[in-house]
């Protein structure tokens, strides 16, 4: 009895204390709830493309889900129990807000919540506002059959122009932030291609590499077979023109997780294909007036009169978009209202019909003859000559139309080549070409598909053109394709055509032809008279092709002003020159070619000579011949080795890519050319080069396997690049070999930027005090076994300043790399400190006397991410420390205070990530023993 008693004592005790624990946790349990706010707050600002949540993350708001529930479900089960029963949950109370507390810590994850995504595939591509409720309507109509599982394949079909690809853009990008929903989304443009090309276009975003002898049927199971194991991807196929057969091209057939959407201007596409199908339409008359005027720019149609005109223009674009953004753009800036009253006339007096696509082509062509410039028209023409779909870099573009003529003959390359890009950029302000940036920086020029059939709509008249480029051609175009009124015949990239006209039937009469294009073409033979009657060709381009010679009706195609043949790499024959005066382009980089080509010293017109690899198969050229080509502005003989005597007497060379004997031809050339125009581009090479380096610059000399003695070896005075490579020096001790080089002007190194010094013999100090490149952005130095300091001690300054530490101001340098140095004591004199507050790289490796580094660095070391990497040895000492590491030689003082990477020595303590330097200071190198 007195044990009854004594519990219901204890439950009465826990009945009373009930309440407060209770209301202490379900205020812990309000605290973790406003933490998991705060976390999902941090997920939406952390969780980008190729992110996601980690996995402890993930199981924390699972454990929070979870807790809540029982949570709730306690709360109910204490109101529900009886006065004495009430004190028999008070273990559950105290077990709950301990579990509550530890997930309150736990859920700080000051590590941060994502890792890199190592499954998520995708490409944010440009995009443009769409205009028009009815597109935005078909836009969410699109996007809900992506979420419906019901919906496999989906058809966006619609007349060219009407903004199918745009709102796929828009989608695409909207899918890679669906991060529940899908983690690959492929987007393939796929207009007019093959089955192979759609292959390589997937295979390149998935991971998946072809060896290059597979058959389409192999290919397709090798895509097939990866793309199996995703479970969850998007297949974008943009701009399809014909049924695709998926098993033919690798894609799993869609299902729960895969989706398949095509845009085409077909219905039947979407059909044979299975797709459910939804339209675009054009715009209403209100929505393109509101896209014209927002491009036309309402400044303008407040001009007294203008208004009217502009909404009566507007309407005849048709509703398409790319038809009234197009002649919206062509009136931009036009505030002259007889201009507009003629530009709604001509507008109304198009009455071509074309395949359906008449009023398209009309809008496209208004903006073409609103050019009013014969030779801009015809360099926009021109760019139809190149494959539907494909990029093209801007200066190839450009040679082409100087080639043609279409940019005026002027006194140097640069300045036709300005012009050139003046010309593009009239195109492009037209909306007649697009403008992307590819690698490197270049700017690469396309056609909007449509573009590009009104183009050659226009050429199937006058001028005349015949253009099957990109097309997977393996016969030649028909005999009576090659008409009498051809102005231009583009062929290109058709690998496998092999045969370019029949050889048993009679040569083609084209006599007004001037351009024939057929790089990429596989072609091995042309017939022997095919030139025969084509007294008009000025331009003819077969490089990439397996030819073996060339037939000899070339030699009389008088009018001829550029033969490309690069990379032919099976030519051997090429007939006589001496009839092409007017021939202003050889390139033969690349060929087979034993000989240079008879009568080539007769080219007295010839301005861009390239012979790069060509003349790996020939000696020399002949001596003489290049002094004669008085016009050359642009010479390339890669390796073969000249005189510097006669490219100095090429008094209009601009840009120069050869190499010469040794430093007295390179000395010969300098000092004859001293006083004319520097050249705008050179690559210098003085001895034989054995193997290619990487290239910064435009202006680059090598030094290979030369003997560097004390008399002074003269540089241009621009040089931006010097790699002295193999080289052994014969001066004094102390004088540092950088002070051997001299500039062909007075003056200091002030363009040098890059700086490759790479075994060099006897060489012990590399600058003097007084020979530091001031601009250097990029110092390499390796294998130099007996360099003992960067810069040289100056004993003479040091006893006329005192203590007084000098500074060598390096303020552009951003990377320095030291390797394999092995008696390599110093950068600079105990009394002297390099001042590289730009700094961004500095690697030591095998340096093992190096002690010392003195160093001011930049202010940037509590930056996050640290723009400042410095390694030792191979080991990165800013981002982590590893300070057990037998490896470890050397640690970095001040650099004391590191995080050691947890993943990799979890054992390890954490050590804090205070910034130690805030200023500006030295890097001293210490012996870990010494620590």
């Amino acid at each position: 009895m007195d044990f009854v008693l004594t519990k219901i004592d204890k439950q009465l005790d826990h009945h009373r204390s009930l309440d407060q624990h209770l209301n202490e946790l379900n205020r812990k349990v309000m605290e973790l709830n406003g933490v998991r706010e705060d976390t999902d707050s941090r997920i939406n600002a952390e969780l980008q493309p190729r992110k996601k949540l980690k996995r402890e993350v993930q199981l924390w708001l699972e454990n929070v889900e979870r807790i809540n529930g029982e949570v709730q479900n306690l709360n109910e089960r204490i109101g529900e129990s009886s006065t004495l029963r009430r004190g028999f949950h008070a273990d559950d109370v105290l077990r709950r807000t301990r579990e509550v507390e530890e997930l309150i810590q736990q859920g700080k994850f000051q590590e941060g919540l994502v890792v890199d995504n190592p499954q998520w595939i995708g490409q944010v591509l440009s995009t443009r506002r769409l205009s028009g409720e009815g597109t935005k309507a078909r836009m969410e109509e699109i996007w809900k059959c992506l979420m419906d599982d019901e919906v496999e394949k989906i058809g966006v079909w619609g007349m060219g122009g009407v903004g199918k690809t745009s709102i796929m853009k828009l989608i695409n990008n909207q899918l890679l932030q669906e991060r529940e929903k899908f983690d690959i989304v492929i987007w393939i443009t796929a207009s007019k291609i093959s089955i192979a090309k759609l292959q390589k276009d997937i295979a390149s975003q998935i991971k998946v590499t072809f060896c290059g002898d597979e058959c389409e049927t192999r290919k397709a199971g090798m895509l097939f077979e990866t793309l199996s194991r995703k479970s969850r991807f998007v297949v974008i196929l943009d701009d399809i023109w014909e049924p695709v057969s998926l098993e033919k091209v690798g894609i799993p057939e869609p299902s729960t997780g895969i989706k398949l959407v095509l845009t085409t201007r077909s219905l039947e596409v979407c059909q044979k294909m299975g797709c459910r199908a939804i339209k675009v339409e054009p715009l209403v008359t209100e929505e393109a007036w509101n896209l014209f005027s927002e491009k036309v720019g309402r400044d303008i149609l407040n001009v007294t009169g203008v208004k009217p005109i502009a909404k009566k223009i507007a309407k005849r674009c048709g509703g398409l978009p790319l038809g009234v953004i197009t002649v919206a753009s062509s009136m931009k800036g036009i505030d002259n209202l007889f201009e507009w009253r003629n530009a709604l006339k001509e507008l109304t007096e198009h009455k071509e019909r074309i395949n359906g696509l008449e009023d398209v082509f009309q809008q496209l062509q208004f903006s073409y003859d609103r050019l009013n410039d014969l030779k801009l028209q015809h360099c926009f023409l021109s760019c139809a000559l190149y494959p539907a779909d494909r990029s093209i870099e801007e200066r190839e573009l450009v040679q082409l139309w100087i080639a043609e003529g279409l940019v005026e003959e002027m006194d140097s390359r640069q300045a036709e080549f300005d012009r050139g890009h003046t010309i593009m950029n009239k195109l492009l302000r037209n909306c007649l070409l697009e403008v992307f940036r590819g690698s490197g920086n270049k700017r690469l020029i396309k056609m909007h598909d449509l573009v590009r059939d009104m183009a050659l709509h226009i050429t199937s008249a006058e001028p005349r053109f015949l253009v099957k480029a990109g097309m997977g051609l393996r016969e030649p175009p028909n005999v009576q394709e090659w008409s009498e009124d051809l102005k231009k015949v583009s062929l290109m990239r058709n690998w496998k055509l092999e045969v370019l006209y029949p050889s048993e039937m009679s040569p083609p009469k084209c006599p007004i032809l001037t351009t024939l294009l057929l790089p990429g073409c596989g072609i091995k033979s042309i017939p022997e008279g095919f030139f025969n009657h084509m007294d008009g060709l000025k331009i003819l381009k077969l490089s990439l092709n397996p030819i073996k010679s060339l037939p000899n009706s070339i030699s009389n195609l008088k009018n001829l002003t550029a033969l490309l043949l690069a990379y032919c790499d099976h030519l051997e024959y090429v007939p006589s020159l001496s009839k092409l005066r007017v021939l202003k382009e050889l390139d033969l980089r690349g060929t087979k070619i034993k000989e240079v080509p008879y009568g080539m010293e007769n080219l007295s017109s010839l301005k861009h000579l390239k012979l790069e690899d060509f003349l790996k198969n020939v000696n020399e050229i002949p001596s003489g011949l290049l002094s004669r080509l008085s016009c050359l502005q642009d010479l390339n003989v890669g390796r073969t080795l000249i005189s510097g005597k006669e490219v100095s007497e090429l008094k209009k060379l601009e840009t120069f890519e050869g190499s010469f004997y040794d430093f007295d031809n390179l000395n010969m050339y300098l000092q004859a050319v001293h006083g004319r125009e520097d050249l705008s581009q050179f690559i210098i090479l003085v001895g034989k080069r054995k193997w290619k380096t990487e290239i910064y610059t435009s202006k680059r000399i090598e030094l290979w396997d030369c003997d560097i003695y004390p008399n002074q070896i003269m540089l241009p005075r621009h040089i931006e690049e010097l790699h002295v490579t193999n080289c052994a020096y014969y001066g004094r001790e102390e004088y540092p070999i950088f002070s051997r080089f001299v500039l062909s002007s007075l003056g200091t190194f002030s363009s040098l930027k890059y700086l490759v010094i790479w075994q060099i013999n006897n060489m012990k100090k590399l600058f003097s005090p007084n020979s530091m490149p001031p601009n250097l952005k990029e110092l390499k130095v390796s294998e130099c076994r007996q360099l003992e300091e960067i810069i040289a001690s100056d004993e003479i300054g040091r006893e006329e300043r005192g203590r007084v530490t000098r500074e060598f101001c390096l303020t552009e340098l951003k990377r320095v790399d030291l390797k394999v140095l092995p008696k390599l004591k110093s950068i600079c004199s105990v009394d002297a400190v390099v001042v590289c507050e730009s700094l961004e790289w500095f690697a030591v490796n095998l340096c093992p006397k190096l002690k010392r580094m003195p160093l001011k660095l930049p202010q940037v070391l509590s930056s996050s991410p640290p723009k400042l990497c410095i390694y030792v040895d191979k080991k990165k000492w800013w981002e982590s420390v590893t300070w057990d590491d037998p490896d470890t030689k050397y640690l970095l003082r001040p650099f004391l205070s590191f995080a050691v990477n947890r993943r990799m020595r979890p054992r390890m303590p954490r050590v804090s990530m205070e910034p130690c330097i805030s200023e500006p200071c030295e890097l001293e190198l210490v012996e870990m023993l010494q620590l």
